[in-house]
């Protein structure tokens, strides 16, 4: 028996959520972009996790007396992938467009939902996906920096270490305590980068105030949405939606940040997103596993 098409029955109003959270997130990462030239990518990383975990952690008031050592080794390994992948993400972002960091980044979660797949014939959705982002490379204006390239695709594995230690870490947490604990570790990480980096200007109230903006855009406002919309609707569907974060994000560079884009450089981005989806719904297939494929792709917060 095959397949519905997991977008099928989707009430609207969870495809607007959807749609808005990745919206926020990706307005959230041009803000950061513009805060650059003052913090840098590593201060701004160090901004975005403290207070996006003192958001966590006052909602999620874990009980840390209760916490077994299996579970902080857990939320230790979570809270390393967290941090490395925003710092990977944000040094991308420096270097090249919102819109191919993003494009680029999602090859990871991608080729973890073809692995779940475990079908020779879905690797050509992940063939399909390279060839979007050579494309993508060929139709920029001026050549992608190769250095941004090489920090989005170590992004891009980062990001499906994440989706794999966020799916441990919520087996022995309840609720979010175990994305709290994990985003308090990540800021304990990126803060000596940050501060290296930036130095007291981090502390500046102006600074603190755009901080928390970003925080807030891309971790408060995307997650709450997403845990509405997935009371309402399939994880396939939710992860065809969240295959179309290049899109969205190519979008926010262009109003936000003024940044091109060329009809070669659209047509790899729409290839990434097609295969994307295929990869979801190949995943979506797996005997025995409902969902799993799905949950693998693109789950939970994206580092935006």
């Amino acid at each position: 028996m095959s397949t519905p098409p997991p977008l099928k029955g989707t009430p609207r109003g969870a495809v607007m959520l959807v749609v808005l959270g990745l919206t926020f997130q990706d307005v959230g990462a041009s803000v950061a972009v513009l805060l650059f030239p003052e913090v840098g990518p590593a201060g701004m990383v160090s901004l975005r996790l403290v207070f996006s975990a003192a958001i966590l952690l006052a909602i999620a008031r874990p009980n840390l007396r209760a916490i077994t050592p299996r579970a902080w080794l857990m939320a230790l390994i979570f809270g390393i992938s967290l941090g490395g992948m925003n710092l990977l993400f944000y040094q991308a972002l420096s270097r090249i467009d919102l819109g191919a960091t993003v494009t680029i980044e999602v090859l990871g979660p991608l080729v973890l939902s073809v692995i779940v797949a475990r079908r020779a014939s879905a690797w050509l959705w992940a063939v399909l996906a390279f060839i979007g982002v050579a494309f993508l490379s060929l139709g920029s204006v001026g050549a992608l920096d190769p250095v941004g390239v090489a920090f989005a695709l170590a992004a891009a594995v980062s990001w499906a270490g994440y989706i794999l230690a966020s799916r441990k870490t919520g087996q022995v947490f309840a609720g979010l305590d175990g994305l709290a604990i994990a985003m308090a570790i990540g800021a304990i990480i990126s803060l000596p980068f940050g501060i290296a980096q930036a130095g007291s200007t981090l502390l500046e109230p102006s600074i603190l105030v755009r901080g928390l903006g970003v925080a807030i855009c891309s971790s408060a406002i995307p997650y709450a949405l997403e845990l509405i919309a997935l009371r309402r609707i399939s994880a396939a569907a939710f992860s065809v939606l969240m295959a179309l974060a290049p899109a969205i994000a190519t979008g926010a560079g262009f109003f936000v940040l003024g940044q091109s884009i060329t009809l070669l450089q659209g047509f790899g981005i729409a290839l990434v997103i097609a295969a994307s989806i295929g990869a979801v719904r190949a995943a979506s297939r797996v005997p025995g596993e409902p969902g799993a494929g799905p949950n693998a792709l693109l789950s939970g917060e994206t580092p935006l």
